[in-house]
């Protein structure tokens, strides 16, 4: 802790709620050498958060406390993490010194946009949040992937087909699996596109965003990105069926129930076919109710997949909506592995490991 820490919050304090050690100064009996130790014993270094005066000392050199001193001795990964007033954050000397800090081989996340302190508003200033801070640190620790300096696209969430200016048609999707593929491959070093429907959770600030209504709009934006892309992971839920017209005013309950007359909507992976890159990877997903190997094996061939990941919407801890899920990954050699229930986040990586074996060799 720095000094600047200890004005908000007690060593004592900190340590009883983390249940470590707290180191506070460069010199006393026993600690003269701290700054090595702990700089040596570090995978990463995560400054959070990074206050303008403390980004100008490190940028320059300084080593007037402890923090200081161990990013000297460090020759591990180090990550800036600022959080201060937008002024400050704006100001050329600040920017000099970021600029500086990154030159040296510092990395420093941009940071979030929000209410700031004495009621100024909002602006760029705030800490980023944990979920973020915590990818980078995964990015920066991630070892050698296949992933790494390739372009990733992936889909996720909902797409709704409007009925009139208030009712849709849409599934329960909330885009959990999409966005934990799309983290997991930013953090392997992919250069990642995430393309959205609607989703229940917050998305990641730390890669592009790109968000879609529609199955037309999705399947413009996956077609847009495509042709450039090694890796393409449709873990959308695109509507099957559209209204063929869409109600220009509310329509209103009357004495008659009206009758809406559907449509089939684009079908993204196979209408982007022609627009793959060679040798890149495609992933589908095929949510089922029954019969759910042999769609999915239609689905692998029918739209020229070279991995097809198979779940039961009905499955406890499997279906819409939940933070786990148990599938059946089938490639385009027929071969099946059924995985046993795990968290998304465990599957969206053990799912990556299959894409990486895919690219070998292509």
């Amino acid at each position: 802790m720095t000094r600047g820490a200890r004005e908000f919050i007690g060593p004592i304090t900190f340590e009883a709620v983390t249940g470590r050690p707290v180191h506070t100064e460069i010199f006393g009996p026993g600690h003269a050498l701290d700054h090595i130790r702990l700089a040596r014993e570090a995978n990463v270094i995560v400054v959070a958060p990074a206050t303008a005066d403390f980004i100008g000392r490190a940028a320059h050199g300084l080593a007037d406390d402890l923090l200081t001193a161990c990013l000297l001795a460090a020759t591990s990964k180090i990550l800036f993490v600022p959080a201060m007033n937008d002024r400050m954050w704006a100001h050329a000397q600040t920017e000099r010194n970021v600029a500086q800090a990154r030159s040296l081989g510092y990395e420093v996340l941009e940071p979030a946009e929000g209410p700031l302190a004495v009621g100024e508003g909002s602006g760029p200033g705030r800490m980023p949040e944990p979920e973020e801070i915590m990818s980078q640190i995964g990015r920066l620790l991630e070892s050698k992937s296949g992933l790494k300096g390739k372009k990733v696209i992936v889909t996720a969430g909902a797409t709704r087909e409007p009925i009139d200016p208030v009712r849709f048609i849409s599934n329960r999707s909330s885009g959990k699996m999409g966005v934990a593929l799309a983290r997991a491959a930013w953090r392997r070093g992919a250069d990642v596109t995430l393309i959205t429907g609607h989703v229940d959770i917050p998305l990641p600030s730390e890669l592009p965003v790109i968000k879609t209504d529609t199955v037309q709009e999705m399947a413009h934006s996956v077609g847009e990105e495509l042709p450039t892309a090694d890796v393409l992971i449709m873990a959308a839920a695109p509507a099957d069926f559209r209204p063929s017209s869409e109600a220009g005013e509310k329509i209103k309950k009357g004495r008659s129930t009206p009758k809406i007359e559907l449509e089939p909507t684009e079908d993204i992976l196979k209408s982007t076919i022609s627009r793959r890159k060679k040798n890149s990877v495609i992933v589908g997903f095929a949510l089922e109710t029954g019969d759910g190997v042999k769609n999915a094996k239609e689905k692998l061939k029918s739209k020229s997949l070279d991995l097809v990941v198979l779940n039961d919407a009905r499955e406890p801890g499997a279906g819409f909506g939940v933070d786990t899920n148990r599938v059946t990954v089938i490639g385009r050699n027929g071969e099946q592995e059924d995985l046993q229930l795990m968290s998304k986040t465990d599957l969206a990586d053990l799912l990556l490991d299959r894409v990486e074996e895919e690219l070998r060799g292509r």
